[in-house]
């Protein structure tokens, strides 16, 4: 059984009241008294009851924290920026997953809400305006990375700028000499994919190339991986010398196809992703990509979550993105070679 006050109070002969005191260091009780309950209380491996201190504080120093899955690889570093400044200032992290679902999204976070947690943290967020009379009656402070839906401005977020990280992909094409340029995008990511669908159409134009709707895909399928694989056949008929997606495990499902139909990446197709994801590295070739900055991303949800705990004022924020090159993109040597 664990060592309660109680047998502290017993073992050293005093009420229950003084060692309770004691053990918070209270003037009220002599140094003399407090040092002997102390020492006491590390004898008997006393370790106090978080329950009890979370209801006289009403806090319980906990933050809960879902994310989508977590074998998707781009949480790994929104987490663990998180975590360095929750544990510097003694909260701890409760991780839940939503499987990409916003009612399963919805039912955990008020599942974390029932625990108790002093605060929520949710990345690529899809509850949006869905569950807006849920959220407001929840009452406590949830901070979204990259919220992928709109009407949620009653929330607070932190989010990589997807327009400004797509703009630097499909500039990074055009400096290569490609002009015909194809945008491999994703139907379930509604917000985050127009922005980048943005980014992608404003850098053509300021290259003085018209957007083509021959060169633009939205394959009709739930697994990244699959919606790369599925997009080739569109850039084969259209002609396309680059094509940039939505993200990283779209471009690897694209290498995967490149490859089965004996496509060489770069010299017949560059290939750019979005996230700079962990195995973007190892892939042959190595991926050209986006960098989000996921670390800064999570250290900033939390701190602005510890500024909401603390009744100061917060505003949105949008990181910027940084290009990322590797293997997977080339000079275009014939502007009027095709695939």
């Amino acid at each position: 059984m664990p060592v309660t006050i109680k047998d502290i109070a017993r073992a050293a002969g005093v009420s229950h009241t003084t060692v309770s005191r004691a053990l918070k260091g209270n003037p009220a009780i002599s140094a003399k008294t407090t040092k002997r309950i102390q020492e006491l209380a590390r004898q008997m491996g006393y370790t106090p009851s978080a329950v009890a201190q979370s209801l006289l504080s009403r806090q319980t120093w906990t933050i809960g924290m879902v994310i989508t899955t977590i074998a998707d690889p781009f949480v790994v570093q929104v987490v663990e920026g998180v975590e360095q400044v929750a544990q510097a200032a003694d909260y701890s992290v409760f991780l839940a997953t939503s499987h990409n679902n916003p009612d399963q999204e919805m039912a955990v976070v008020e599942t974390l809400h029932r625990r108790r947690v002093d605060a929520i943290i949710v990345t690529s967020s899809r509850v949006g305006s869905l569950y807006s009379s849920q959220l407001d009656q929840i009452q406590i402070p949830i901070v979204l990375i990259n919220n992928n839906q709109e009407g949620s401005a009653y929330l607070y977020s932190v989010a990589a700028d997807d327009v400004q990280g797509a703009q630097l992909a499909v500039q990074h094409l055009i400096t290569l000499g490609h002009h015909r340029i194809g945008y491999l995008g994703a139907t379930n990511r509604v917000r985050s994919n127009r922005r980048r669908f943005t980014g992608y159409q404003d850098a053509l134009k300021q290259a003085g190339i018209a957007p083509n709707p021959a060169l633009v895909t939205y394959p009709n399928v739930d697994d990244d991986i699959e919606r790369g694989q599925a997009g080739l056949d569109l850039f084969l008929t259209a002609g396309a010398t680059a094509i940039f997606c939505y993200n990283d495990m779209i471009s690897i499902g694209l290498l995967m196809a490149c490859r089965r139909h004996g496509i060489a990446v770069p010299e017949q197709l560059s290939v750019v992703g979005f996230d700079d994801i962990e195995p973007g590295r190892y892939i042959m070739p190595a991926l050209t990509t986006i960098a989000q900055p996921r670390l800064a991303l999570g250290k900033r949800a939390m701190e602005m979550t510890l500024n909401l705990l603390n009744q100061q004022d917060v505003q949105d924020q949008v990181l910027p993105c940084e290009l990322v090159v590797r293997q997977s993109t080339v000079r275009l040597n014939n502007p009027k070679s095709k695939i």
